[in-house]
């Protein structure tokens, strides 16, 4: 079998298997439950700094989604790309984790190439984007038996179309599937660009109260059109497409209640006038 190699690994999350499990069981006893009865827990939305700052979000979300079901296929949607950047799938071979292989469920990525125009990567040559290898460990823990379908999508309307496509596609084959869609939001100061707030925690209070607000309630409204046009005036999400094709994908699914698991920003962490917000919601 073809593998894509984890090019993050020992870098922005641990190297080995020992390593990666403890990390997690040390983040599920941080985590907080999903507080809603109502909501369906289909799919959720994650960050992709790396662990030390956002994987403990990423890993509540899918904690919360665990148990509840479980996936034959998880569909993650990712990757920075501007909005008249490509559409990109490995449609076939295998990603590589600490915790084992996760396989590509091909005949689906296929069904999705012969439907949509794919920049295809492969398990030799590919983007290294950190977006949806970060979250690889983390669905091969808490979802062990599931395959995936890994996606680029840009912050254009559609995107949206792939993601409420994919669904059919796998309610057709009468496959269990999870949704992710992985995105950061606001990245602010002078490393990024953006110092319109100053510095400290005026623009901390900014970040956290004012721009990333904004698109995080576009987000629990499940407005992905909104979210799009949102993440492109205020960069206030660096894969706004990523995180609408997965509102739509969920919605497609039957979503319609969303909850807010965590907030918080890489100054939480490490104070520097550049930094980072980062939320977990499921839906």
């Amino acid at each position: 079998m073809n593998v894509r190699k984890a090019k993050f690994a020992g870098s922005w999350y641990p190297g080995t298997e020992n390593e990666c499990k403890q990390e997690i069981e040390r983040f599920t006893r941080l985590n907080v439950s999903v507080s809603s009865k109502n909501i369906k827990r289909v799919g959720g939305i994650v960050p992709h700094a790396g662990w030390q700052f956002s994987g403990q979000i990423a890993c509540n979300v899918m904690y919360c989604l665990k148990g509840l079901q479980d996936p034959d296929v998880v569909i993650i949607f990712g990757m920075h790309l501007p909005s008249n950047g490509p559409n990109i799938i490995m449609p076939e071979g295998a990603w590589e984790t600490p915790l084992g292989l996760i396989r590509v469920h091909e005949e689906l990525a296929q069904m999705m190439t012969h439907r949509f125009t794919f920049e295809i990567e492969t398990p030799s040559k590919f983007y290294q984007d950190n977006t949806i290898e970060l979250q690889m460990p983390l669905i091969k823990y808490f979802f062990p038996n599931a395959k995936v379908v890994a996606m680029g999508v840009p912050p254009n309307p559609d995107s949206l179309e792939i993601g409420k496509t994919i669904v059919k596609y796998a309610e057709k084959k009468k496959l269990k599937i999870m949704v992710l869609g992985s995105t950061d939001l606001t990245h602010y100061g002078p490393n990024f660009g953006m110092t319109t707030k100053g510095r400290g925690r005026e623009a901390v209070n900014w970040v956290r109260y004012e721009n990333d607000r904004r698109i995080v309630e576009l987000m629990l409204d499940m407005e992905p059109e909104k979210v799009i046009n949102e993440s492109l005036n205020n960069r206030n999400a660096c894969c706004g497409g990523a995180a609408a094709a997965a509102i739509e994908a969920v919605k497609q699914l039957g979503a319609t209640e969303s909850e807010s698991l965590v907030y918080a920003t890489s100054y939480d962490k490490s104070p520097s006038d550049s930094f980072v917000g980062y939320v977990g919601i499921i839906y």
